[in-house]
């Protein structure tokens, strides 16, 4: 009997908890889609939720390679032998991993130094091409619903003139599902 009432209270926790990232997602949604930076809106979420003294977003790369394909290429309107970069990285604020992210990119329409600060720092892929004026074209949005990611985002980045230069995809952690402080 007992084992019976902690399997329920287990399961009322697990439900609440799950019940509480859905809003979490939805509104994190339509800040994504409403914000031209993943990395403003989240400084945003890390203040809001207390995460840091001085909401700061860091990227954290992780150093492994993952080839465009074709369809990454084509998105990113790239020729067959023209160089895509790719950066994988958490971005995080505290203690607190925000997000996940894949960046597939097109170095040849950044600047020189925007590259170079891409390959030897942890600065935010956002915080680097915001000189570019640049806007988000969302493709596509999936709530997730597992213990670690609450939200899937796939967007191109472009230029004012809607030239892409980056494609992301971005899983947004459940620590975005916490309640402010």
């Amino acid at each position: 009997m007992i084992r019976y009432f902690a399997s329920l209270v287990s399961l009322c926790l697990l439900a609440s908890a799950a019940s509480a990232q859905v809003p979490a997602a939805e509104r994190l949604r339509a800040d994504l889609t409403g914000g031209a930076s993943a990395t403003q809106v989240l400084t945003q979420w890390c203040g809001t939720l207390g995460y840091a003294t001085t909401p700061l977003v860091r990227a954290v790369r992780d150093r492994i390679d993952n080839p465009a394909t074709p369809e990454i290429r084509a998105l990113l309107k790239a020729g067959a032998n023209e160089t895509i970069g790719y950066r994988r990285v958490k971005l995080t604020c505290g203690d607190h991993v925000l997000s996940e992210a894949d960046n597939w990119y097109v170095p040849s329409r950044l600047t020189p130094d925007m590259n170079k600060t891409l390959d030897t720092t942890d600065t935010s892929f956002g915080t680097v091409v915001r000189p570019l004026n640049f806007h988000r074209q969302t493709l596509e949005t999936v709530a997730v619903k597992d213990p670690h990611t609450i939200l899937r985002v796939r967007a191109l980045l472009l230029t004012p003139n809607e030239a892409p230069f980056s494609l992301v995809v971005e899983n947004y952690t459940s620590d975005l599902a916490a309640n402010p402080k």
